[in-house]
């Protein structure tokens, strides 16, 4: 089942039975003015008055939905940054993120094991934020665990904003989704929001627009799962137009079988060298140097155990003839994904829907048997969370 929102302009105020309330106690996002009691003493310490406050603040936050954020593309990324900004606006929600200190965005769902995982706090917006020497499904496993945060769990996880879209296939390779389908799998809601990002034509300002058009879902999510009523173990994974201004509306959609179409090229030993570029970018240089002295050592001892095989490193740019059964062959190759139109043209399926302009809400469960019935359940929650103020 399909469900499209038309409007002129932009999202409907009623899609979401809160959203015209809050819109309005908004302002704009302008900070309140400052309180008349608060003032310091003359030694720097906040009266007791401001001490007040700032512990009646403090009980008031945590009051708020807990709202756990994380991305792919690392802690930094302006995807992330405006997305937080954007939930902090409204002061509606506590929020908290979790997410990579580099760019893991096409890290799949891997997790770190057997190795030890750093969590250092970061100023992010006023936020409570950790970035983590780990994949994004590392982070929200972390945050989730209770181990990192004093809460047990939050109300919803949102994972972007992912600067590149995530429909078809890539939401296999995609470090974003995984940390929204890590969420899933513990039993937390989840949110995957993606920009349909086009190289040389995007800029950060649709990454803020983006932010702004997801609102509405977010709300809309947060309130009804408090109330019982979102989609029950359910993903949502959010992709928004390139344009996100002139988007046409929302569309829950099906997952396409389109993808990026993988290139390996064979190159040449000494066009290696970017490794030592890709090293020189690494926050964890000190873990990397590590496991590169352990890796050395184990190398070592093989060619110690092998001294009498001889080594033949061959240039990739070709099909390498056969070789000699007692020589070790090493090639380099490099992978590069092609981007490539898509040749299907149902309207409902993903991709079309986000080329066409339409926000395209891709459902999904933990288990692929139930997959026809939350198509239906999204789209019955969504139109009846856009008729409410109609």
């Amino acid at each position: 089942m399909t469900t499209s929102v038309k409007k002129n302009n932009f999202l409907p105020p009623s899609l979401i039975s809160n959203l015209q309330q809050v819109l309005i106690a908004r302002n704009d996002g302008v900070q309140p003015p400052p309180k008349e009691n608060e003032s310091y003493e003359s030694n720097g310490k906040l009266s007791s008055s401001n001490v007040d406050d700032q512990a009646n603040n403090a009980e008031q936050d945590s009051e708020k939905p807990v709202i756990l954020v994380t991305n792919g593309e690392g802690i930094e990324s302006p995807g992330l940054t405006l997305l937080v900004d954007a939930l902090l606006r409204d002061r509606l929600f506590n929020v908290h993120v979790c997410a990579p200190q580099s760019d893991k965005s096409v890290s799949g769902h891997s997790l770190t094991v057997r190795e030890t995982l750093a969590a250092t706090s970061v100023e992010l917006s006023g936020a409570t934020a950790y970035e983590v020497s780990g994949t994004p499904a590392d982070c929200v496993s972390l945050a989730l665990s209770g181990a990192l945060f004093s809460w047990s769990k939050p109300v919803l996880v949102i994972s972007g904003i992912n600067k590149g879209s995530s429909c078809g296939q890539k939401m296999f390779y995609s470090g974003a989704f995984a940390g929204a389908r890590e969420a899933l799998i513990s039993g937390v809601p989840s949110l995957c929001i993606s920009l349909n990002w086009k190289k040389d034509v995007s800029c950060e300002t649709d990454l803020k627009d983006a932010a702004n058009v997801c609102l509405p879902v977010i709300y809309a999510a947060v309130k009804d799962i408090e109330k019982g009523n979102f989609p029950k173990g359910c993903l949502l994974n959010v992709d928004i137009p390139s344009c996100p201004l002139t988007n046409k509306g929302l569309k829950v959609t099906r997952q396409s079988m389109w993808r990026s179409s993988p290139s390996w090229q064979g190159v040449a030993a000494n066009r290696h060298a970017s490794a030592g570029h890709f090293m020189s970018n690494q926050q964890s240089l000190g873990i990397k140097l590590a496991q590169l002295s352990r890796d050395a050592s184990a190398a070592g001892a093989a060619r110690r155990l092998n001294s009498h095989r001889k080594n033949v490193e061959v240039e990739s740019v070709g099909v390498a003839g056969k070789q000699n059964s007692h020589q070790t062959v090493k090639k380099y190759f490099r992978l590069e994904l092609l981007e490539k139109e898509p040749e299907n043209e149902d309207a409902n399926l993903d991709f079309r829907a986000v080329e066409d302009g339409f926000v395209a809400i891709t459902p999904f469960t933990s288990s692929t048997s139930g997959q026809p019935e939350i198509e239906t359940c999204v789209s019955n929650w969504i139109a009846a969370a856009i008729s409410r103020e109609q």
